[in-house]
């Protein structure tokens, strides 16, 4: 690699790659929590610096996918099971109240926009690509967030949803093994309804049902594919 190349991948994009690849690991669980991310070895894998290896490591901790130890070794972050009732508890707030809103104040270009990534979720649920599947469904909950017009609540969401991704991960993967992949196509086209309808009510319960559902899944996969001491539940999401 020349010289020059090398000075336009760290002044350029080279960065983005490494970001791009790794976070997809990450989410995808290829990389598993608590996994030792070291410069030089990533250096090596990428035939780059270590320079944009460092930069994507420092975007990966501002998107809380790795974080930084007292040593300075980068790890994959941990996924903190034992806060899962509390993020669940705010998932909740957060999709009941954006889904609200959308049934309220969507326009028709919010409508379409909704109904696309809608699709593009079904899609990706038929061809059972996890990572896909995570990453459409952030894009359908975040088309509805967008719609209900309150920018901070949309952004508070979207940090929640992004946290929440490799649970989601593992939710997939539960709902794969049980046949009921279905649930999750069909929960999105009857929020698509409540909101196309303006039926608030109706909107808040399906997203509530939404987390519910969400939750008793992955407290079941976790249940039966791990011993832990962790109190999973039975505490439920806000009624």
């Amino acid at each position: 690699m020349s010289d020059e190349t090398e000075v336009k991948r760290v002044r350029g994009t080279g960065w983005k790659s490494v970001y791009e690849t790794l976070r997809n690991e990450i989410l995808a669980l290829t990389l598993p929590p608590g996994q030792l991310l070291d410069e030089t070895t990533l250096a090596e894998r990428f035939d780059m610096s270590r320079s944009p290896v460092r930069e994507a490591l420092i975007r990966l901790g501002a998107d809380e996918l790795v974080v930084t130890l007292s040593n300075r070794s980068t790890i994959v972050a941990p996924i903190e099971v034992g806060s899962f009732p509390k993020y669940v508890e705010a998932l909740d707030i957060a999709q009941r109240m954006n889904t609200r809103l959308a049934a309220a104040l969507r326009t028709d270009t919010d409508l379409k926009l909704i109904a696309k990534r809608e699709k593009a979720f079904a899609t990706a649920v038929k061809v059972g690509n996890h990572l896909a599947m995570s990453e459409a469904n952030k894009e359908f909950h975040m088309a509805i967030a967008y719609a209900g017009k309150n920018h901070y609540l949309a952004s508070f969401y979207e940090k929640l949803l992004s946290q929440g991704q490799r649970m989601l991960h593992l939710h997939f993967e539960y709902l794969e093994r049980t046949h009921e992949g279905y649930l999750l196509t069909d929960e999105h086209s009857l929020m698509l309804e409540a909101i196309r309808d303006r039926n608030v009510d109706l909107a808040d319960e399906l997203a509530h049902a939404h987390t519910r559902q969400f939750q008793d899944n992955f407290i079941n996969f976790m249940r039966e594919n791990y011993t832990t001491d962790v109190p999973l539940g039975p505490a439920r999401a806000a009624e």
